[in-house]
């Protein structure tokens, strides 16, 4: 008898190579995921200008973004509610502790956040025509907005995901369900931190997992496979780093990431 459902997780059109060079923009969660994703040594940037809730602030960190063209892009949707400055009109992605009295609180419609959407896409696509985009909406729920309002938040999310990805012409994008995992496939308070809001390191590293599943080609696994021991090694703090114990240790283990080095001209320690 079965007592969990599985998320089917859609297989994109392309998958992820080892080290790849890739950008995370939007709320906690993709910073969460973009660590993991550093962790394992692909060549990730996460949130270059903070951490963005919602689709307008997404779009103004694109509308910035003047570095090296990524070949994978996440965009995490967090929430549809944005804050106007009263004196300009102007959706601020920060409100820099600023009194609440300078600010009108906006929901964004299902058109608004598609919209907003649509054009980070575009621009990334100017950007480097043969990018690949994933769109997620994070699984963080928003307590400050009541939990049937934050419900309704990411419906609304979910729904202009949805009417982007079904009207785009673009082959390169895609949709991760990291949204339903965690409600639907794990579904238990135990799934997440203290506050019942976040999801657990062991939560974020099982929906890793999942996406590695999928998205990761067959030498990109290969690789992690390889880099975990080193990694295990690297990581360990030592009782005695000045033994002659761990002096061998760590010259084998630079040996073995010269080696991997050499096979994978993108890993960098």
């Amino acid at each position: 008898m079965e007592f969990r459902t599985i998320v089917d997780i859609p297989k994109p059109d392309f998958q992820i190579g080892p080290c790849e060079e890739m950008l995370f923009v939007g709320s906690c969660f993709a910073t969460e995921i973009g660590r993991r994703f550093q962790e394992e040594k692909f060549r990730a940037v996460v949130n270059p200008y903070g951490v963005m809730y919602n689709p307008a602030s997404i779009l103004h960190t694109i509308e910035k973004w003047k570095e090296n063209t990524p070949k994978i892009v996440f965009l995490t949707l967090g929430t549809n509610h944005v804050y106007r400055l009263k004196e300009t009109g102007e959706i601020v992605d920060n409100c820099e502790k600023r009194p609440q009295s300078l600010f009108t609180e906006e929901e964004l419609s299902i058109d608004a956040c598609a919209d907003y959407l649509q054009q980070a896409i575009e621009l990334l696509h100017q950007m480097n025509p043969d990018m690949h985009i994933v769109l997620t909406v994070s699984p963080i729920r928003y307590r400050k907005y009541g939990y049937h309002g934050s419900q309704l938040s990411k419906a609304t999310l979910l729904l202009a995901v949805e009417k982007v990805i079904r009207t785009s012409s673009l082959a390169s994008l895609s949709y991760f369900p990291a949204y339903e995992i965690l409600n639907d496939e794990l579904r238990d308070y135990r799934f997440y931190k203290a506050d019942m809001l976040h999801p657990s390191d062991q939560t974020v590293e099982y929906i890793w997992q999942r996406l590695s599943e999928v998205y990761l080609s067959d030498e990109a696994k290969t690789f992690l496979k390889e880099w975990a021991p080193l990694k295990a090694v690297l990581n360990h703090r030592p009782f005695d780093p000045d033994s002659e114990e761990y002096r061998v240790l760590m010259d084998k283990t630079m040996l073995k990431v010269a080696a991997l080095q050499k096979k994978y001209p993108n890993f960098a320690v």
